[in-house]
């Protein structure tokens, strides 16, 4: 059967073909299965930038019983864990340097008395700021609890002394966080990791396709046979474009049940935005699979690929931040756009009439990728 010289029979015998391969590579097969939902796993729990239940290293030389409410309040904050109960500032410095301790609170002796007198009264944190994002935290935290502690405190001396102190800030600065209430990192990076994992998985399964014909020498006999390059091209590419949809649906599936990450917008909408982007990574990776002359070349362009995405595409920082070239250069990834509009579905809940630039922008790679992949690609053995 010929449709504009396309012979479907061809076709569809190709097709046979790449399952059966598929099928008898094992390795390969369990890769493409396994793999979305282990790197789910792995990247979901293992990136997590909320900061919590710190290890805390304590010296009270007070032992008074302001000192020890005090020490249950920075315990009651959640991020701070005081495990660690010391006499000297050499055993803090020691706890402190070997790691087993983020933060160390040392109260001095008269801070009850100051307290109890109406005089100010100190309270020392140290911080590890080797970890500038766990010293952020911890340092927000204890200010705000300081700040509380010192409202708390004063509005108790003004009622002692008979004052009726004012219940209401002069000031209020009422904040409200959207999207993400309670403002955890998972939320924000299970969605992220939908499109790292599909650009991953796929375009190294489909990077490998074209170099393994050439490394068994089985492109050989292809090239002896009637079949066309773009009958060869679609009967290659048919199957990992299931298996795209296969690993989706497993992430999916993972995210929502698992991580209880659970889509705001349509869900139709993720899935045909997602569809776009898995043949612009097909694409990506019949281009690699096209240049590259071995597998280990293949390989090697593809994690050539990853680390640019983890870093500039915004999975983990944000590209605001970066210098303009760090975000010219983010901005040439498809992984880039692909984020904005799967947090905005499963984060916002917006649609194509907030997406439409990011999806203009992924479709526009996807011309061009396939273009790409398709005029590199020739049915020979160069």
């Amino acid at each position: 059967m010929r449709f504009l010289n396309f012979n479907i029979t061809r076709f569809l015998s190709i097709l046979k073909k790449e399952f059966i391969q598929i099928r008898r590579d094992r390795t390969s097969l369990a890769i493409a299965i396994g793999m979305p939902v282990i790197m789910l796993l792995l990247f979901g729990y293992a990136v997590n930038t909320d900061v919590e239940h710190l290890p805390t290293v304590i010296w009270d030389q007070s032992q008074s019983t302001a000192s020890r409410e005090i020490i249950e309040n920075f315990k009651n904050t959640n991020y701070l864990d005081p495990n660690y109960y010391v006499q000297g500032y050499q055993e803090v410095e020691e706890k402190l340097d070997s790691g087993h301790a983020r933060v160390a609170i040392v109260i001095p002796p008269d801070y009850g008395k100051n307290l109890t007198g109406g005089e100010q009264a100190t309270v020392q944190v140290l911080m590890d700021g080797s970890d500038p994002t766990v010293a952020r935290a911890a340092s927000s935290a204890v200010q705000l609890l300081g700040l509380n502690k010192s409202l708390q405190i004063q509005s108790e001396r003004l009622q002692e002394q008979g004052i009726a102190g004012s219940s209401s800030m002069p000031v209020n600065v009422e904040t409200r966080v959207w999207y993400n209430p309670d403002m955890k990192s998972t939320v924000f990076n299970i969605p992220g990791l939908i499109g790292l994992i599909l650009q991953n998985v796929i375009a190294m399964l489909t990077a490998f396709s074209m170099v393994r014909e050439k490394e068994r020498g089985t492109m050989e006999q292809l090239v002896v046979t009637p079949v066309r390059s773009l009958e060869l091209l679609l009967g290659k590419l048919v199957p990992f474009i299931l298996i795209g949809f296969i690993s989706l649906s497993l992430i999916l599936v993972v995210g929502i049940f698992w991580f209880k990450v659970y889509p705001k917008g349509s869900v139709a909408l993720l899935v045909l935005l997602s569809t776009i982007f898995i043949f612009t990574v097909l694409a990506m990776g019949l281009l690699i699979s096209t240049i590259s002359k071995t597998q280990l070349q293949a390989m090697q362009m593809t994690f050539l690929l990853i680390l640019p995405s983890i870093l500039l595409s915004g999975f983990v920082f944000p590209r605001e931040s970066m210098p303009k070239f760090l975000q010219l250069l983010g901005g040439l990834l498809p992984l880039t756009y692909f984020l904005e509009i799967v947090r905005g579905i499963f984060l916002k809940g917006i649609g194509l009439k907030y997406l439409w630039q990011d999806t203009a922008a992924l479709c526009l790679f996807a011309v061009l990728l396939i273009a790409s992949a398709a005029k590199k690609f020739k049915k020979n053995l160069d």
